[in-house]
């Protein structure tokens, strides 16, 4: 098929305007495509190397919350060891916060995504689509990262004892 293309271009001018054949511009359409797909696919790595970028960055941000929120509560820690909380339910405290900080976050990050998709739609008078598991993912991803990025500050918190917790009081 690619060995006719040029055959079918020098016929195609005449036969398409016989008037006046040099009016007639002919070209493949398949070389825009291929040009259309190869642009599709650098977006799409740009938007995913953003999107992973953005996601450390949230990790890090709530590993950084959790570290010093352990940091703070040590006498919090402290008291709660001392009155009978055992090492679980420290860790499912800060697991739970952790969770509901980045829940939070992903949450109002999908709605500010899905706000400026659906502002920038509207102005290019393109309707917006915004699929309902890309939505989903984001915050998936978001909780997945929170939980990963808590681990490290729930151990430290679980594993305080209640006498040195409530000793740097």
């Amino acid at each position: 098929m690619e060995s006719q293309v040029e055959a079918v271009r020098t016929v195609l001018a005449p036969t398409a305007n016989p008037s006046a054949p040099g009016a007639v511009q002919v070209s493949r359409p398949s070389d825009a495509l291929a040009a259309r797909r190869a642009t599709n696919a650098t977006f799409d790595a740009l938007l995913l190397g953003l999107g992973a970028i953005a996601l450390l960055v949230g990790g890090i941000g709530v590993a950084n919350t959790m570290v010093i929120s352990v940091l703070e509560r040590r006498s919090e820690i402290g008291l709660r060891r001392s009155q009978g909380a055992t090492k679980g339910q420290v860790r499912t405290q800060f697991v739970a916060e952790s969770l509901l900080l980045s829940l939070l976050g992903g949450a109002f990050g999908a709605l500010l995504g899905y706000l400026v998709a659906g502002m920038y739609a509207t102005t290019q008078k393109w309707p917006t689509v915004v699929p309902l598991w890309v939505l989903a993912g984001g915050v998936g991803a978001t909780v997945m990262i929170g939980a990963i990025a808590g681990l490290y500050p729930t151990i430290r918190a679980a594993r305080l004892s209640p006498t040195e917790a409530l000793a740097t009081t």
